[in-house]
Order: C-alpha cells, then structure tokens, then sequence
C-alpha cells in the first residue's frame, strides 16, 4: 500500500502551498484514470455479498458485458469510510486525511459499467483476486478490468481480517434505529433492516510480534478466496443467491457461464502471499499469480504442500534478499515455478493509485517508479494472461506474450535483480 513515511511527509510540508483550484497531481498529465481493458469485451461490475455477517462473502466482481451506450462507472473509493480507513492506516488525522484523498482521489471512476447485463458467447474461467495490506476490493481495478475484458470473470474479494483499510459487514439495526427516521441512510443500496458495521485496519500493537498475526490473517484470507470460489460454483450451479446488497445486477444470468475447471488465484503483496495459502488449501486453484508477494505471512511448511503452477512476478525497488529466498523455497524440477521482475518499478506499480498522481508526487509518495504506469501494467497483465493461457488450457491468443513469462523484453528482469545466495529461479 501507500508509504506512510512518504505521504506524511508530503502532506505535511507541501500541502499547504499547494493551490487549491488545482487538481493535485496534474502536474504532468491531463490524462490522469484508470486505463479501460484491453480485450474484447466490454466490462461490468457489480458487488455482492453473500451472507451478510462479518463470516460471509464479500466482493467486486468484474465480468463481460454488454455493451451500453453510457455506461455508469462506479467511484473508485466508494465512501467516505474508505478515506478514513486509509488515514488509519496511514497513521494520519482522520478528517485530514478525508480531505486530502478526496481531494487527491474522489474524482475517479472504474473503467466499468456497474450492474451492466452479464454477456458471453462462451465459458469464462475465473480468477479470485486478494488485495494487499491497507487495500480494499476497488483499488486493482485496473487488473481486475484487464481480466474481465479478456474474458475472464474476477472476484475481488474485500477481505475481513482486519489488514484491509476499511470494510463492512451488515447487522440487523436496533429497536432505536428502526426507530430513528432521521438517521442517514449509508452510502449504497442495503436492505432495510440491516445497517452497516465497520471494520477498520488493525495496526500491531506494542511490543507484538508482526509474524503471529500476520499469519493468522493469511489464513482467514485464503478461506474469504476459497468461499469467493463457493459461491461463484453455487451461482453458476444456478443455485438461488441472495445478495445482500440491493444491486441491479441479475445474478441468474450468470448461471453455466463460468468455466470452473480453469480456475486461478491472483494477488498482490499480502494478497501474494494469501495466493500460495490458498493455493496449498484448495486444489480447485490450478495455479497462482503473484505480485510482488510479501512471504512473511507464510509457514515454511506450507511451501511443499504446494503443487500448482506459480508465477512471482515483482517490482525492481520492492524486494529484498530474505523475501526471495522465501519464493525460492517453493522451487519445484516437476511444477512450473517462474519469476521476473520489472524493471524501474515499485511495490505501488500494482495498485490503481501509480496511474491517479502525477509524475513528482506520485514518485514523492512512491506511488510511481521510473517506468511509465501503463508500461509496467502492460507487461503485468499480458504476462500474467500467457502463465495462465498455459496453465489453464484457454484456447486464447494469450501465448503471444508467451517470452514475457521468461522476462524477454527490455523492461523486464529474467528471475531478480535481488543478489541472494541460492541458484536462480
């Protein structure tokens, strides 16, 4: 996620002189969003959650869809609680930080439709995608979006485990607030009798050590991917679900539209991290992608439980010498284990935040590396199509990018530029 250090300092000397007609960020760009999908398809989202307790389902799930003349993208940060859950976790003031992000950020929408009707001409494979720590499920939009128009049908899980910024579950209200009419009605459609509980990020405490909660979250994330996949095989069994939000979307057309033989797990950092529990969990995954993984969640012995495909792919200025050696440990003569690194890029080359900054403040708040944004995305997601064309069985053009798997470009890194003792992957 976002630099504390970075944008505590930024906010603290530079902001005030900063105009305040001026769109922060624009110093380099006018074209500052997400960048649409590149596939074929039109793109659609929609939430859904299952259950509506803090031990149900929770996601975004981006798929093919028809084509609408003006589509409505959602807001990329979808309310205000966001914007303070992102200030927890920066270990900013709250209503500072509000002001700030939505200044920075409240502008931008997704590159979707929301609720846009469902449209195939044929099975699509799925992707569970895990967001990293102090995230939350809107903001890899621009990966999730890259799948969905390529033809995929990606849930973004929105994980409850205390390491997202912020998220929710739903209760039932009080005999007083049934009662209040005067209460303001939580931003987005709920049903009636229920009303929203937050959940906010957990920092450690002191004197706690990083490695037990960590990996207690780890597996509770792994279990919220594996119930994401429960409930996408339920809808497309056409078993009847009850979304607890009150969205447009019709849920029954996606019945038989999800090829659940050719499954995969995708995430970023923590969520890195969440795609080998997961992984180790549930052989219904037939491999993982991982973004610049963050291994120290992970228990070694969970490494040689593993036996799907994995593909690490990292960011030049993340990684370190002891978090290497940890992917190497799940090295494998029998299963495809593959690594590249891209060149000029950071941790933050992931998230949707590289492409919603300028070019000296997104490097201020190491948001952006030396690599253009879109480059490093680029590569990203066309990589990551080929690993899975190839570990899948699609029958895709996806093997075209087929020499980005063993870093042939220019931008890319065959194995890592981090100098660790063991041989290279």
């Amino acid at each position: 996620m976002l630099s504390r250090g970075g944008l505590v300092h930024l906010l603290g000397k530079r902001i005030r002189a900063w105009p305040r007609t001026a769109a922060m960020g624009n110093d380099c760009s006018n074209n500052l969003g997400i960048p649409p999908g590149k596939g074929p398809h039109a793109v659609g989202c929609t939430d859904f959650m299952m259950d509506h307790t803090a031990q149900g389902s929770f996601f975004r799930l981006y798929y093919p869809c028809q084509e609408t003349e003006k589509p409505v993208k959602p807001d990329w940060v979808p309310c205000v609680e966001y914007f303070n859950g992102l200030a927890d976790f920066m270990k900013i003031n709250r209503t500072f930080g509000e002001r700030i992000f939505n200044y920075l950020f409240g502008s931008f929408k997704i590159p979707a439709a929301v609720d846009a009707p469902f449209k195939s001409d044929a099975k699509c494979p799925v992707v569970i995608f895990s967001h990293g720590l102090g995230a939350f499920r809107t903001l890899y939009s621009a990966i999730c979006a890259e799948m969905a128009s390529q033809g995929f049908i990606v849930a973004s899980v929105e994980h409850r485990d205390q390491s997202a910024a912020a998220t929710y579950f739903l209760r039932e209200k009080t005999e007083s607030e049934k009662a209040d009419k005067s209460e303001p009605e939580a931003s987005g459609p709920v049903q009636n009798h229920l009303v929203r509980e937050w959940m906010y990020y957990r920092s450690l405490q002191h004197g706690e050590k990083e490695f037990p909660l960590r990996n207690q979250q780890v597996k509770h994330r792994a279990d919220e991917c594996i119930l994401a996949l429960d409930r996408l095989t339920e809808i497309n069994s056409g078993v009847t679900m009850h979304n607890a939000l009150q969205t447009r979307f019709d849920w029954t057309t996606l019945e038989n539209s999800m090829d659940l033989c050719r499954v995969a797990a995708v995430g970023h950092s923590f969520g890195g991290a969440t795609v080998i529990e997961a992984l180790g969990k549930e052989v219904k995954f037939k491999c993982g992608v991982a973004l610049d993984s963050w291994m120290l969640p992970l228990d070694d012995e969970l490494f040689a439980r593993v036996k799907q495909p994995i593909f690490f792919i990292n960011s030049e200025k993340f990684q370190w010498a002891g978090n290497i050696s940890r992917m190497r440990k799940l090295d494998s003569a029998v299963v495809q284990r593959k690594m590249i690194t891209i060149r000029g890029a950071v941790h933050q080359s992931f998230p949707d935040f590289t492409f919603l900054t300028g070019n000296w403040i997104g490097k201020l708040l190491k948001l952006k590396g030396e690599i253009d944004p879109e480059v490093a995305m680029d590569l990203c997601n066309k990589a990551t199509l080929a690993f899975l064309q190839r570990h899948l069985g699609l029958q895709k053009d996806f093997n075209q990018w087929d020499p980005l798997i063993d870093g042939q470009d220019e931008n890319l890194i065959q194995g890592t530029n981090v100098t660790v003792l063991q041989s290279s992957i």
